[in-house]
């Protein structure tokens, strides 16, 4: 592909058309099996190129949405994909018409040797932008119905930890009505066995489920002490001062494994929290989840 210069990327923004229908366009490209499969130092230039692109969307996604600097704030987390290990950036829809703007990318996994791993889950991001931008495209009509807010909708990925045997990857969306709301997903891969990691297979049974979540409700506390301006939903000294507190984590709740070997869970906007504190991340000590982990493979 030829370089692509600052002013064309600004120009696709602005002139490329929307197709009807999203999820025909994104099979055809699956099918064409667009991906990077150049020389290293081409794959580092379109990594560029890729981050100049989200930079230049996020500017444009400003003009004419309800700014404040609750929202300012939180475009300025907006993670960039710093690392590509077997992840591939796919092809980049854009809508920017009148008071809706979309920007939605598609991370795509290729280079496995399970392919009903690499399969399952390229289809699974492809199902879930779909349904992304069929609600996004449901919402704006309702919105011209009643002259209602700028609308925004941003989806892309980071990736959070890519060593030797770890690769997480972090699945984000972006919500702007008025206000933003982000929410993330994630999946971890062994990539040694190309297995997905789930929480529950980290553990010997399901009592790890009390067990981080009394962990992160300590922790929670610790931060609320040492900043008066942290709230988090969980009583205090016995202070039931929340009526709908944290109580536990669910099964399946949201985590990856960091760079250093450690248990990270995640809660969206709004899950622990007022939705002014944005994401929140706990690291789990490992020793307070050492004798119920099926092994130190992962959990370092």
């Amino acid at each position: 592909m030829e370089d692509i210069d600052l002013q064309v990327i600004k120009k696709q923004y602005l002139d490329t058309p929307i197709p009807e229908e999203l999820g025909s366009i994104i099979e055809k490209a699956l099918k064409d099996g667009i991906a990077y499969r150049t020389k290293k130092e081409k794959i580092y230039k379109r990594i560029n190129i890729a981050a100049i692109s989200i930079a230049v969307f996020l500017a444009l996604l400003t003009i004419g949405i309800n700014t404040s600097p609750a929202f300012a704030s939180l475009l300025s987390k907006v993670p960039i994909v710093q690392d590509v290990s077997k992840v591939l950036n796919f092809r980049i829809y854009i809508l920017n018409k009148d008071r809706f703007k979309a920007d939605i990318k598609i991370p795509r996994k290729e280079g496995f040797r399970n392919k009903e791993l690499e399969n399952s889950l390229n289809e699974k991001y492809l199902e879930e932008n779909k349904k992304l931008y069929k609600e996004f495209m449901a919402e704006i009509e309702k919105i011209k119905e009643i002259d209602g807010p700028n609308l925004g909708v941003v989806s892309g990925y980071v990736v959070k930890t890519d060593t030797d045997r770890i690769l997480s990857i972090g699945r984000y969306v972006l919500n702007v009505a008025g206000s933003a709301t982000t929410k993330f997903k994630y999946d971890t891969i062994d990539k040694k066995e190309e297995i997905l990691i789930t929480l529950p297979s980290l553990f010997k049974d399901d009592s790890y489920i009390d067990v981080i979540s009394e962990n992160i409700k300590s922790q929670m506390i610790e931060r609320m002490k040492s900043d008066e301006n942290l709230i988090y939903w969980v009583n205090m000294d016995g202070n039931e001062e929340y009526t709908d507190v944290f109580e536990k984590i669910s099964a399946n709740q949201n985590f990856y494994i960091n760079e250093k070997g450690k248990l990270v869970i995640s809660f969206d906007e709004y899950e622990v929290a007022p939705g002014l504190m944005g994401i929140q991340e706990f690291v789990i000590p490992t020793e307070a989840i050492s004798d119920i982990l099926v092994s130190n493979v992962y959990i370092k």
